[in-house]
């Protein structure tokens, strides 16, 4: 029987750190050696980390990934190695470095570019144009990258009909919740549809907004899956492969065989022949792999700790702190942060005005007992008149209104900068995406800050995962919170209420305007209140000019405000 051990290194990369990510790759190297691999694969642009963006416009940046590239080189006697980087031969390509026995035996240019959503791939890459087989251990083994994948008649399907019986695809694909079986039924129908062995191997970690979720996978030639690495950590995936089943598989289908003939009559393929045989050595036993399938709530919250955390950390920073409202944003962000900091680096702010209530401060005090974390109390109640007495000419002869609600909010945001500044602590908003989405919050006041957590988390999903917590040994958000009305607390008796829609009949109604471009007419068509929809659309559309000023956070849904979404703020169309 034919067979290749395969590895496949999901390893965690920040983006410029070239000693960092290459030691990692040298630890998987060993690691794979250690297993008997015969083939071991890495990450899109694992050297430099993904997405370089305007970096990859300094030559130097170019320069030092080259050089990494060599590095790499000298340790991988007796066994083949494919690992993403950026190529410069008169442009750059999104590469592949194919590395057999301590030299480099090829390279793959990237094909199929993606700009659309969080991507702009056409702004830096030149696109490759050629589709090599390389023959690993007797194996024929075609190597794409990412997107190359995701087309039916692409890359992948030139190489299996010039003779890859292995399908290597090396990604960077960013998560939202739902996308780790959507990209499985793709592979899948890849791998069955050129009867080929499909190995993806998907980077882990957060970048900015981005969080990769790993999730690395193998399906055999009928589109079954034979591993799959876990979600959201690293993970080295190790597989024997079953190459004669493939052989086996297109003898018995003689529309593969025809496809075969017509397509290597159209398109010339490069084949390299790097080794004929595998190790004569014999290989260890594998471990059994543990990868789980998490509940949907459980892949949200594990995204969010990871993209909070590598956001913190790779920004070389290590605490963080928090206002406390006694709400459930808060209560769920501070949880969020001490899941991927520890509590020891989480610091609440309660900041109490006249309009707090003596439960909302109780609850903040109950959740800050539960997670271990230190709780500051800074009453704002005489700032606040301060600020009054100042404006009392200038507002003269106006009545209180939203001016009043937002002072208190920016005084608070204040003095959250001013710990942030004094002690270096990484101030986490706790706006939601359904807020963001309407403008219910305040610039300057609970938008400032330096990372926003849950901003791409509809209040819906913020209940759903709060409840998640909670059904865990430990639950730590206490159940008032999650059970009483949501309150900004800046006015007598206020409620969320008072100024949006419920947000059970709100946020399906946002899903369709900002994730699906649906037309006001279009939402109301399907049965909502029109009423509700002309009103959610108007507070979308004003809303724009704050967004833009929020700050960064990570995403989970599939079109998050910022680099999925990126709209005018002078604009007068409506609809």
């Amino acid at each position: 029987m034919r067979r290749l051990r395969l590895g496949m290194a999901q390893i965690n990369t920040t983006v410029g750190d070239f000693q960092g990510n290459t030691q990692k790759i040298l630890e998987a190297i060993a690691h794979g050696r250690s297993l008997g691999v015969d083939l071991l694969a890495f990450p899109e642009l694992a050297v430099c980390g993904y997405p370089p963006e305007d970096l990859l416009l300094k030559p130097q940046f170019i320069k030092e990934n080259l050089r990494a590239i060599k590095k790499m080189e000298k340790h991988t006697s007796g066994l083949t190695i494919i690992v993403g980087f950026v190529d410069a031969q008169g442009d750059i390509y999104n590469a592949a470095a194919v590395i057999h026995d301590g030299k480099l035996a090829g390279i793959y240019h990237k094909i199929y570019l993606p700009n659309y959503g969080v991507f702009d791939e056409n702004r830096y890459f030149q696109a490759g144009q050629d589709c090599p087989v390389y023959t690993v251990a007797g194996v024929g083994v075609g190597v794409n990258i990412c997107e190359d994948i995701w087309y039916k008649a692409g890359p992948a399907t030139i190489q299996a009909y010039s003779g890859a019986e292995i399908i290597v695809n090396i990604s960077a694909s960013p998560y939202h919740f739902g996308r780790l079986k959507f990209r499985e039924r793709m592979l899948a129908t890849r791998a069955a549809d050129n009867v080929v062995i499909v190995a993806y191997n998907n980077l882990v970690g957060g970048q900015d907004e981005l969080v990769f979720d790993g999730g690395s996978m193998v399906l055999d030639e009928q589109g079954q899956l034979i591993t799959k690495g876990k979600q959201f950590e690293e993970d080295l995936i190790v597989a024997d492969l079953d190459v004669e089943a493939v052989f086996r598989t297109r003898l018995r289908d003689p529309r593969w065989r025809k496809e075969a003939f017509q397509l290597e009559q159209q398109r010339q393929v490069v084949k390299v022949a790097l080794s004929e045989a595998p190790l004569a050595a014999p290989k260890p036993e594998l471990p059994k792999a543990q990868a789980q399938s998490l509940d949907p709530a459980e892949e949200v919250y594990r995204a969010l700790v990871l993209g909070t955390g590598d956001y913190v950390l790779k920004n070389g920073l290590a605490k963080v702190v928090i206002g406390l409202s006694g709400g459930i944003d808060s209560s769920l962000v501070a949880d969020i942060a001490v899941a991927a900091l520890g509590a020891d680096n989480v610091v609440g702010v309660a900041m109490p005005s006249a309009y707090s209530s003596p439960s909302s401060l109780r609850d903040a005090q109950i959740l800050a007992r539960n997670l271990g974390i230190r709780l500051l109390s800074i009453p704002i109640d005489r700032i606040f008149q301060a600020y009054l007495k100042t404006l009392a000419e200038p507002l003269k002869g106006t009545e209180p209104d939203v001016t009043e609600e937002n002072i208190q909010a920016r005084i608070r945001g204040n003095l959250l900068m001013a710990l942030s500044n004094k002690f270096g602590w990484l101030v986490l908003t706790t706006g939601n995406k359904s807020e963001m989405a309407t403008g219910y919050t305040t610039l300057y006041g609970d938008m400032a800050g330096g990372f926003a957590v849950i901003k791409d988390v509809p209040k819906t999903m913020v209940y759903e995962l709060a409840r998640y917590r909670n059904s865990l040994p430990d639950s730590p958000i206490p159940p008032a919170i999650i059970e009483k009305a949501p309150s900004a607390e800046l006015r007598p008796g206020q409620k969320d209420s008072d100024s949006l829609p419920p947000y059970d009949l709100l946020d399906p109604v946002l899903t369709a305007y900002v994730e699906e471009d649906k037309s006001t007419e279009q939402i109301i068509a399907l049965g909502a209140d029109e009423a509700l929809v002309r009103r959610a659309a108007h507070l979308v559309d004003n809303s724009e000019y704050k967004r833009r000023q929020a700050p960064p956070g990570v995403k989970i849904t599939p079109r998050a405000f910022g680099r999925d979404r990126r709209l005018p703020i002078t604009n007068r169309f409506r609809g």
